[in-house]
C-alpha cells in the first residue's frame, strides 16, 4: 500500500526538491500541486508525480477531499504572509483525515502551531510545523550534541547558502521582510530586541577537508529563537544567516537601515527588484553552502566544552537540505511507522542519524568537533574550578552574556577618606536592603561586569594576564585607569577574591595604598549564589562591605514571546 502525499507548492524551489528526493520511492505516491496546473504538469513531465491544481486561498476541504491525500505538505510560503487565519490548510487537512507537515521557517508560525493540538489529537493525526532546516535539523543536532552536558550555556546556528542556489520570490520576500525589523532573541537570561540583519559577523565553515570561503552573517528570525530557550534551558540562543556575495549581504545590511530608522515600514516591496538583482549576480560565487550548530556548556565532569556540528553541501545540493526532514518523515510513515498524534513544532522529532541517512545520496559532508572552552575563571582556577558549587560555576561560566538579580545589605566606613573613596569609585551606599543587578558580557579573553546597587552603578573589566597567570580587574577612577591583580582561589566550597597587586595610571601601588579585599562567593541555605565583599584601606579601615544573594534573571524562559 502506497502513501498518497500532496505537496502544495510542489513545483517550487523546496517543494520541488522534496518531490525529487521522493520520486524513486515506490511506496510514496506524489501529487504535485499549485495554482498553475501547467507548471505542475511541466514539473511532473521532468521529475515524475501526478500534477494537480490546488489553490490554498480557495475551498480547501473540497479540494482535499477530491484529491484524497493521506499527508498534506505545505511547501509554498512565505508563511509569515498567511494572513489572519494562517493555519487554514492544516485545519482543512485534519478535517479531510490527513496528516499535515510544512516547511515553514517563520518563528511565530512554527511556534503557534500548537493551537491545533487538541483537534489533531481528537482526529488521531499529526501536525508538524518547521519540518525543514530549522527547527527540524537544528534541533536534531542539538539533541545529539547535548548528550553528556549538564548545562547548556549557548546555542548558535548559522546557515550560509551558496550564491548559485535557486531563490524563489517567496524566499526573497521572507528574507527582506525581516530586514531592519525588531527581532526578539534570548540573550543572557533575558529577552532582548535586536534589528534583523542589523549586525555583521565574519564566519568560516569547515567540515573534514572541505571549507567555505569566509562569509558575512547577520541575525535573522528563526523558530529556534523562540523554541530552544525553554526546551534546552540555554542562557543564550542565536541564529544567523548570510549571503555569499559581500555586495548582496552588505547591500541588504545597508537597506535594513531604512526600516531601522523608520523611514519605511518594510522592504517587502523591494523583493522582486532584489530577486532580479540576485539573479543577475547568480553566475558569481559558488554552488556550495553550509550550516553549523554550536553548543557551549558544562559537562558532567564540570568542564566547559564547545561542541560544533558543521555541514557543507557541494555540487548544488544545498537546496535539498530544507526538504530532507520532510522526506525522512514521509519515508518512515510509508513504511508503517506510526507518528505521535498532536500538533507541535518539529523539534526533536527526527534524530541526526535518521537525517544523515537521508543526506547519503547527496554531495554533503558533515563533522562534529568537541573542544575545551575554558571560561576566564575556569582557566584561572584550574582544578579549583571543580571544587566550586554549581551556582558559583554557573555565574562565572558565562559564554556570552548573563543577567542576575538579587538584593544586598551594604555597610559603609565612617572615615572621611573612606567616604571619598566610595564616591570616586561609585561604590554602594549603606542600606539595610537594596536591589542588586549584575550584567556580564563575555568575550574570549575578557568579561565586562556592570554592577548596580539601587541607582548606583559601577563597571569593571576582567582580563586574563598570561605572564602572571592571573586575572586583572580594570575600572576607571576619575577617568584614569585603575588595575588590580586578583589571587583567585577555591577553598571550603567557596571562591575567594583577594587583591594581590595594583596599578594606577600604569604605576604600581605601594603596599600601604593597596586595598585589602576580602571577597567570598558561595551558596546560601536556599541554593542561591551568595556574595560577601569587603573593601578596606590601610590606616583608614572599612570603605564598604556589601553582602547578599543573586539569581539568574530568568531560570525558566517562556517558550514564546
Amino acid at each position: 500500500m502506497t502513501l498518497r502525499v500532496l505537496i502544495v507548492g510542489g513545483y517550487g524551489v523546496f517543494g520541488g526538491k522534496l518531490a525529487q528526493l521522493l520520486r524513486k520511492d515506490a511506496q510514496i505516491e506524489l501529487l504535485i500541486a499549485g495554482r498553475s496546473l501547467r507548471k505542475a504538469r511541466a514539473f511532473c513531465k521532468r521529475h515524475g508525480g501526478i500534477p494537480a491544481r490546488f489553490d490554498r486561498d480557495g475551498m480547501l476541504l473540497a479540494q482535499l477531499q477530491a484529491l484524497g491525500p493521506q499527508v498534506v505538505v505545505d511547501a509554498a510560503g512565505p508563511f509569515q504572509h498567511y494572513g489572519a487565519d494562517p493555519y487554514r490548510l492544516a485545519r482543512a487537512a485534519l478535517a479531510a483525515g490527513a496528516h499535515y507537515l510544512d516547511l515553514a521557517d517563520d518563528a511565530d508560525f512554527v511556534a503557534g502551531i500548537g493551537v491545533l493540538d487538541s483537534t489533531a489529537r481528537e482526529a488521531g493525526r499529526t501536525v508538524l510545523s518547521g519540518v525543514s532546516s530549522v527547527p527540524a535539523i537544528s534541533s536534531a543536532v542539538v539533541e545529539q550534541l547535548r548528550r553528556g552536558l549538564a548545562q547548556i550555556e549557548q546555542i548558535e546556528t548559522v546557515i550560509l547558502p551558496g550564491n548559485r542556489a535557486p531563490r524563489g520570490l517567496s524566499v526573497v520576500r521572507a528574507i527582506v521582510a525581516q530586514a531592519g525589523r525588531p527581532l526578539r532573541v534570548w540573550h543572557g537570561d533575558v529577552w532582548r530586541q535586536v534589528p534583523a540583519w542589523g549586525e555583521l559577523t565574519r564566519v568560516r565553515l569547515q567540515a573534514t577537508t572541505r571549507q567555505l570561503n569566509v562569509r558575512w552573517a547577520s541575525p535573522i528570525g528563526a523558530p529556534d529563537l523562540l523554541l530552544f530557550p525553554a526546551r534546552y534551558g540555554a542562557r543564550s540562543v542565536a541564529f544567523r544567516a548570510g549571503l555569499e556575495l559581500s555586495v548582496l549581504h552588505l547591500g541588504l545590511w545597508l537597506l535594513a537601515w531604512l526600516p531601522r530608522l523608520r523611514l519605511v515600514r518594510s522592504l517587502t516591496a523591494l523583493a522582486p527588484l532584489l530577486r532580479g538583482l540576485a539573479d543577475l549576480l547568480r553566475p558569481f560565487g559558488e554552488d556550495r553552502g553550509g550550516m553549523a550548530v554550536t553548543l557551549r556548556g558544562e559537562t558532567a565532569a564540570r568542564r566547559t566544552e564547545e561542541r560544533c556540528w558543521t555541514l557543507i553541501a557541494e555540487s548544488g545540493d544545498g537546496p535539498f537540505i530544507p526538504a530532507i526532514p520532510a522526506a525522512a518523515w514521509l519515508r518512515q510513515r510509508a513504511r508503517g511507522v506510526a507518528p505521535k498524534p498532536g500538533a507541535r513544532p518539529c523539534v526533536g522529532e527526527l534524530s541526526l542519524s535518521q537525517l544523515m541517512l537521508a543526506f547519503a545520496p547527496l554531495a554533503i559532508v558533515s563533522e562534529q568537533v568537541f573542544s575545551p572552552a575554558s571560561t576566564l575563571f575556569e582557566h584561572a582556577l584550574g582544578d579549583g574550578w571543580l571544587r566550586l558549587p554549581t551556582p558559583v560555576r554557573r555565574l562565572h561560566g558565562v559564554a556570552q552574556a548573563a543577567e542576575y538579580h538579587g538584593e544586598a545589605v551594604v555597610e559603609n566606613g565612617v572615615h572621611p577618606l573612606a567616604r571619598l573613596a566610595r564616591a570616586v569609585m561609585r561604590l554602594p551606599v549603606a542600606a539595610a536592603r537594596v536591589p542588586v543587578q549584575v550584567s556580564i558580557r563575555a568575550q574570549p579573553d575578557a568579561e565586562h561586569w556592570l554592577r548596580q546597587f539601587g541607582t548606583r552603578r559601577f563597571a569593571t573589566t576582567l582580563r586574563w594576564q598570561p605572564k602572571r597567570q592571573k586575572i586583572v580587574e580594570t575600572f576607571s577612577l576619575l577617568g584614569l585607569p585603575m588595575r588590580f591583580e586578583l589571587g583567585l582561589s577555591a577553598a571550603d566550597y567557596a571562591l575567594h577574591w583577594p587583591v594581590t597587586r595594583g596599578w594606577f595610571c600604569g604605576l604600581p601601588l605601594p603596599r600601604f595604598l593597596l586595598p585589602i579585599s576580602e571577597s567570598i562567593e558561595d551558596v546560601d541555605e536556599q541554593g542561591r549564589f551568595r556574595f560577601d565583599v569587603s573593601i578596606r584601606l590601610p590606616g583608614i579601615g572599612l570603605v564598604a562591605r556589601y553582602r547578599g544573594w543573586l539569581n539568574p534573571a530568568s531560570a525558566a524562559p517562556p517558550a514564546t514571546v
